[in-house]
């Protein structure tokens, strides 16, 4: 993993990546320090203060004056995008806590025993693929409700497919090699042999399937807030798109753009980590 990640830094993209990434999880973390003291003090934050007499201002970097513009309702456009990061970092970890865990405990049980274990849960995890995954996002959020429980169940519970899939083929790779037969033959329990032996042989599958399904959370909340299901009375990039696309005809770009290349952004950073490390550690193309 140390050479790994010395490999990631050595990079340009890599290093890239890395500082992108760096750079938004510092702003999250500030943005929930923001959030968590005005939830204690039971106020209203200054993200949410609305201003009549200050709507749509253009960005201006003069001292005291608004970074990124204001909104329609007066609001500063910056401190909202540093609650919208929040917000997708919530999304990207939550959703994958909930999708990874089952993905992997699944596809090592189908990859390891074979016959009708491995039956079942290729007909659950075909059945789910099956379904489409927006519908299917949008029905759980409407069944759990409306904000970001919902929005952290439905992606969670219609996104560990694919993890499944890349676990129970990495382990019907490794479940005949040496390493494995020489535990049976030490008496090893299966447990033991699966989640000490084999699934830390296979762990950076799931720091690469993390480092793509935690943007694809991302984007995927972003369209559900957009079209008005996702989160309510919290300023989610997707809400943000929402409220500015209906003045940008009218010249009142800023919201839009600044909103715009955040997601831009994260999203490429994560992507271009993602391909770097399957570059790394796939061993076809080493």
């Amino acid at each position: 993993m140390n050479a790994a990640i010395k490999k990631i830094l050595r990079n340009p993209v890599g290093l890239f990546s890395i500082i992108i990434i760096s750079i938004y999880t510092i702003v999250a973390v500030y943005g929930e320090c923001v959030y968590r003291y005005n939830k204690i003090k039971d106020q209203t934050p200054s993200y949410q203060e609305t201003n009549l007499d200050n709507i749509y201002h253009s960005p201006s970097y003069k001292p005291g004056d608004n970074f990124l513009g204001t909104d329609g309702l007066g609001r500063s456009v910056f401190p909202r995008i540093i609650q919208g990061t929040r917000i997708a970092f919530h999304v990207g970890i939550i959703t994958s806590l909930i999708a990874i865990p089952i993905g992997v405990l699944l596809g090592c049980l189908g990859g390891y025993y074979g016959g009708k274990m491995d039956a079942i849960i290729v007909w659950l995890y075909s059945s789910v693929s099956a379904m489409p995954g927006l519908l299917f996002i949008l029905a759980i959020s409407m069944v759990v409700g409306k904000g970001l429980l919902g929005i952290y169940v439905g992606i969670g519970f219609t996104t560990w497919v694919g993890v499944c899939r890349y676990i129970r083929a990495e382990v019907i790779k490794h479940k005949n090699r040496q390493y494995v037969k020489a535990a049976r033959a030490l008496g090893y329990s299966d447990t033991r042999i699966l989640f000490r032996h084999i699934l830390p042989n296979i762990s950076h599958i799931i720091i690469i399937v993390f480092s793509i399904r935690f943007p694809a959370a991302i984007a995927t909340e972003v369209f559900i807030s957009f079209i008005g299901i996702g989160v309510e009375n919290e300023p989610s990039w997707g809400v943000m798109i929402a409220n500015a696309r209906t003045r940008l005809w009218e010249g009142i770009w800023w919201e839009m753009t600044f909103v715009t290349i955040a997601i831009f952004l994260i999203i490429l950073a994560f992507n271009l980590l993602g391909d770097l490390l399957r570059d790394i550690f796939d061993p076809r193309l080493n």
